[in-house]
Parts: C-alpha cells; sequence; structure tokens
C-alpha cells in the first residue's frame, strides 16, 4: 500500500497573524530596549557643581516627593527614573529620614544607597547666629564637633569664588559678612564645607538682583553695603528690628555729607581682631586707635564686622525716608538694665546731646 504524507497547508489568516506577532515583538523588544537605554541614562549623575547640597527628607515623605525634591535641586536627572529605580530595587519603605550632603556628581544609585542606609542619622543641629564674627562662627563649628584644620579650610574664601553670594566680594577679602545665620541639620557624613556653602547659599538668596541694584543705586558697591549692613546689625540688635532701616538712613546721610560715622560697635571689632579687648575697655570708642575706629576714620571700616541678617541688607537697600543724623541707644540697651530698649533719633546735634544726657546715663551705645 503506497501511503503519501500531507503537506500542512497555512490559511492567509493564519500567516498575517504571525506577521503581526512578529511586528509586535520586535516592535515591543526595540522599545524595551530603547526604554532601557533612556531609563538608564537618567541614572546617571546630571553633571555640573560638585559641590554638596544639604537636603533635608522630612519623616512620612514618599518616594515621589523625594524624588521630585531632588530633580528641583538638580541631583538627579529624572524623577520618575529615580522612582522605578526605588520601586524595582525594593526601596520605597527604606527612606530614611533626616539631612543629607548630596552632590550631582553622584548617580542616582548612590543617592538612593546613601537615603536608605538605616546608619544616616541626625547627629546634631549647627547653628551660625546673627550678629557674629568670622571668629565666633569659627568657635561654634568646632564647638559643634568638626576639628579646628577642617573648620578653619572650609572657611578659605579661596574655595568660593564661583559663588554667587560673593559674586562682589574684593578678591583679598574673608568670607567675614557673608555667613548667612541659619540652622542646619546634618548627619555623621556631613563636611562643615558643607555648612559653609549651604550658609552662603543662604546669603545669594537675600542678595537678590533687585537687592544688589538697590545698594548700587545708594552710590555703594554691593561689599561696602554688606559693611554697611554689618554696621546695622551690630547697631541694632535683635531688640529693635523694625529702626534697621532708619539706623541704615543714618548712616547713608553722614557717607553722602561726609560726616563720620561714629559706630561703637566698629571700633570694638577692631579691638577685638586685634585681641586688645583690655586695653579698649580701658579707653574708649571715640580714642581707641583702629582702622575701625569711625569716630577718626571717615566713610566705611575696612571690612564687614559680624555676619548680617536679611533685614540688615533690606534697611540698607531701602532706608527709611527720614531726615535724621544722629541716634543714640538708651539705657535700656544696656544687657545690665532691666527695662526696654529705645533707641532715640534726631536731625541735630544739640537734639542728640539731649538725648545722651536724658536717656544714656549709664553706657552710650
Amino acid at each position: 500500500m503506497n501511503y503519501s504524507i500531507k503537506q500542512p497547508t497555512y490559511s492567509l489568516r493564519n500567516k498575517l497573524l504571525i506577521v503581526v506577532i512578529s511586528v509586535f515583538l520586535i516592535v515591543g523588544i526595540g522599545g524595551y530596549f530603547g526604554f532601557r537605554h533612556i531609563y538608564t541614562e537618567n541614572l546617571l549623575p546630571p553633571g555640573g557643581s560638585s559641590s554638596s547640597q544639604i537636603i533635608e527628607i522630612q519623616s512620612g515623605a514618599t518616594t515621589q516627593q523625594v524624588a521630585a525634591m531632588l530633580e528641583d535641586e538638580g541631583l538627579i536627572k529624572a524623577s520618575w527614573a529615580f522612582s522605578w529605580y526605588m520601586r524595582t530595587a525594593g526601596l520605597r519603605s527604606e527612606l530614611q529620614a533626616g539631612t543629607y550632603a548630596l552632590n550631582p556628581s553622584q548617580s542616582a544609585e548612590q543617592i538612593a544607597s546613601v537615603i536608605t542606609d538605616s546608619s544616616q542619622e541626625e547627629l546634631r543641629e549647627v547653628t551660625i547666629l546673627p550678629e557674629k564674627r568670622l571668629d565666633e562662627i569659627r568657635a561654634d563649628l568646632i564647638n559643634a564637633g568638626f576639628s579646628p584644620a577642617d573648620v578653619d579650610t572650609a572657611l578659605d574664601a579661596s574655595l568660593y569664588v564661583d559663588h554667587p553670594a560673593l559674586a562682589d566680594k574684593p578678591s583679598d577679602a574673608t568670607l567675614e559678612g557673608y555667613l548667612y545665620p541659619e540652622t542646619f541639620q546634618i548627619n555623621h557624613a556631613t563636611k562643615v564645607a558643607d555648612v559653609v556653602e549651604a550658609s552662603l547659599n543662604e546669603m545669594a538668596t537675600r542678595l537678590s538682583p533687585q537687592v544688589r541694584q538697590a545698594i548700587r543705586d545708594k552710590g555703594l558697591t554691593v561689599h561696602e553695603g554688606i559693611i554697611l549692613a554689618s554696621i546695622v546689625e551690630r547697631e541694632v540688635g535683635d531688640a529693635n528690628p523694625e529702626d534697621r532701616p532708619r539706623v541704615a538712613q543714618v548712616f547713608l546721610s553722614r557717607l553722602e555729607l561726609g560726616m563720620k560715622l561714629e559706630s561703637n560697635a566698629t571700633t570694638f571689632y577692631g579691638a577685638v581682631v586685634r585681641g586688645d579687648e583690655s586695653r579698649y575697655k580701658e579707653q574708649n570708642a571715640v580714642t581707641y586707635q583702629t582702622p575701625y575706629n569711625t569716630y577718626e576714620n571717615e566713610g566705611l571700616t575696612p571690612s564687614p564686622i559680624s555676619n548680617v541678617l536679611q533685614s540688615s541688607i533690606e534697611a540698607v537697600a531701602n532706608p527709611a525716608d527720614t531726615d535724621y543724623l544722629y541716634f543714640v541707644s538708651g539705657d535700656g540697651c544696656v544687657p545690665e538694665v532691666d527695662e526696654p530698649c529705645v533707641n532715640y533719633f534726631s536731625s541735630t546735634l544739640q537734639e542728640h546731646e539731649q538725648f545722651i544726657q536724658q536717656h544714656c546715663t549709664i553706657q552710650c551705645r
């Protein structure tokens, strides 16, 4: 008996189905590898500045919220890629609340590793207080646990020559006056240079283009504006912040008229940086010889005499619309006296001397 093998036949429908499936496979595989390439590229470091930024992750923050914050700060390329990585790596539930020093040279995987490391924890807070000289800030940073050598290195102004906060600072000037008062939460991985840079970042936001221009409109450079703001800061303190625009107006008017500033605060600073406080106390602000003696020397001091708050910067940029040429702080502004601190403003020397006799019987300030 003869047998024949019947060859299978395919209908047109089956052939079309095979073609469609093949196309979908090709497109799918191509799409997968295309997505994978884009995804991998977006996990790479964004590059740019290698400066660390201090980022705080609040307790209860979601992966999406953290990813959006990191993208906004320029620390990752794409929030969606970071969120996808956290999901596929099983790290979404491992986020650790805290403060971290991160920089754009780190990949998304490296940043994820840092912020999900349970050993990362907040150890302490570092506060740069207002009205502080650079030597006082140095001491506070050392007391916060940083080594003196690291602090001295971090306070070297040459490390931050391209920082926007220092755009108008003379090349030979220190960071005196430029470290903005703020509290920074840090962990064991935070470097003291991170704190300094974060403080400069805060200062940069206060020195907006509008503020810089307003200072220049007063006939000052921005650096001179910081010097004057520091004198206002030290003269007024925190007792009467509303007086800062009037104090700034007094000093600006005196500068315009060629009058000496006659500030006790400047002469005291000169004695402190010289390490000669005892001799200063034996004499007085008028006769103590120092480049910072604004009773004898005309114009501004050689440098700022402390750091400054935004209100003092704004006071110089937008002083009060008054015609005062003098002011004196009453007895209540002396720490030992338990009464309100009041500043008395006047337009004439005669009125100024009357205020001194009436309200400054213990110590003029």
